[in-house]
């Protein structure tokens, strides 16, 4: 198993936080009811991010990491980027496709220092930044998972979104998956239960 600490786990959910929470943004924009389609929201930054040099951010422009998603009427998938690094910001890009609810594009700005999210865009408009109270941490663990790019030592969170008592999980390994370390989520939804699957990934180099 992976012999993480504290403060690598916090780095690890401080970082997949905002990305998931885009995701989930972009489909709710894509729905003509605006249901909301959890997969994981940004809770994870309820964990605080430890000090600076410890949470600066070591992606690089190419890194690439590809994913499925299923449940409900949801079929399609994402594939996330580095897209540009401007030397204390970074850009990561999020193309979708949803099926039958068309193309997706979600833009995420990264404070390179601290690895705070500054801002989201879905399909070209700024979303609201998370509301950290609204997130309960219930458990996080070692554990190891298998996905469509193989199986994987893992950090497993599951948190609760207090707003409408929906839980959320996810397996998280930011040392072999690039950007955010992102394997796998599985969140309640109003259709059922909602998955996101590792399928590829690219360091660049």
């Amino acid at each position: 198993m992976l012999a993480m600490k504290t403060k690598a786990i916090r780095r690890a959910f401080a970082a997949v936080s905002a990305t998931v929470m885009a995701l989930v943004a972009s489909i709710g924009i894509s729905t003509a009811t605006q249901a909301s389609i959890p997969v994981l929201t940004d809770s994870l930054v309820i964990l605080p991010a430890g000090n600076v040099g410890a949470m600066a951010l070591k992606w690089k422009v190419g890194d690439k990491a590809s994913y499925k998603m299923s449940g409900g009427f949801i079929n399609g998938t994402a594939e996330m980027y580095v897209r540009e690094d401007n030397g204390t910001e970074i850009w990561v890009q999020q193309d979708m496709n949803l099926g039958f609810l068309g193309q997706q594009k979600v833009e995420i700005l990264y404070d390179k220092a601290t690895g705070q999210v500054k801002k989201i865009l879905a399909n070209g408009q700024e979303q609201q930044l998370p509301n950290q109270n609204d997130i309960e941490l219930l458990e996080t663990k070692e554990d190891r998972v298998t996905v469509p790019a193989g199986t994987f030592d893992a950090i497993y969170a599951k948190v609760k979104d207090k707003k409408n008592n929906q839980i959320q999980e996810a397996w998280l390994n930011p040392k072999e998956v690039p950007i955010n370390g992102l394997l796998k989520t599985i969140s309640d939804s109003q259709m059922g239960k909602i998955s996101l699957e590792l399928t590829a990934k690219h360091f660049a180099p």
